[in-house]
């Protein structure tokens, strides 16, 4: 079995849940399209998890991006470095970089080396259909975006697709970055199919706080995970409290 997550973003509980779930056994393969990292606390020890699967594969996400920055790119001495800090913490870097100061120099490298290998889309083909798996956006639109941006990596970490945004004919994108809430008004946010069938977007804003501890939030999100054979959908499950409830249904 073939399955697609994005988005953890630190979130044990949610994450956990999936897992459970889709119970994933040796000859399945699960692709993450990055940003498992930052707003909740575990994103390090998930993403050592993941790196320690062999039937695992990632994608760069834009807040691994911003970690490498400021830890492993820039020097604390350039002028670019206070705005990559301010920007990385304004994202939910600060509890990422909390954790990672107290972990050993030999395990950081790993984690960095690990970063830097990662492609940007992964190109999937399961009972016959084609998928490019794309964390913001597909290469092969880079040159629709590039004045936007000032390299390809910057591009496909950062990138957000438009719900009209072209599709590639034959392949269907699956992208997260963007929380689903963007294209529908799904509560609880739920996996986005575009009308043409050649998009699915599956952030379902799993960074997004925790009901348990932010009590009423307007837009409740969790973590989806899609099964590609039989586009099964798979929704973290968590305890909700009842006030939150009101506001769902």
């Amino acid at each position: 079995m073939t399955y697609v997550m994005s988005d953890i973003h630190g979130n044990a509980i949610r994450f956990n849940s999936i897992m459970e779930q889709i119970d994933l056994q040796p000859e399945d393969t699960l692709y993450v399209l990055g940003d498992v990292i930052d707003r909740y606390p575990d994103g390090i020890r998930i993403l050592r998890l993941l790196m320690s699967l062999p039937n695992v594969h990632m994608l760069l996400g834009n807040h691994e991006y911003m970690m490498l920055n400021v830890l492993d790119v820039l020097d604390r001495n350039k002028p670019e470095y206070p705005h990559a800090l301010r920007l990385w913490y304004r994202n939910g870097g600060d509890v990422t970089h909390e954790y990672i100061k107290h972990i050993r120099k030999s395990v950081r490298k790993e984690i960095f080396d690990y970063l830097h290998s990662l492609p940007l889309n992964i190109d999937v083909e399961v009972n016959g259909k084609s998928y490019i798996l794309v964390h913001g956006g597909a290469i092969a639109h880079y040159d629709r975006y590039a004045y936007k941006y000032d390299t390809q990596e910057e591009y496909a970490v950062w990138n957000r697709i438009h719900y009209k945004a072209p599709d590639i004919e034959g392949k269907t994108i699956i992208f997260g970055h963007t929380p689903t809430s963007e294209y529908q008004h799904n509560n609880p946010l739920e996996i986005w199919h575009s009308p043409s069938g050649g998009k699915i977007g599956i952030d379902c804003g799993c960074g997004f706080p925790h009901p348990l501890s932010q009590g009423r939030y307007p837009a409740y999100g969790r973590l989806a995970c899609l099964r590609l054979d039989d586009m099964k959908v798979f929704y973290s499950e968590e305890e909700i409290p009842e006030e939150v409830e009101e506001i769902l249904w």
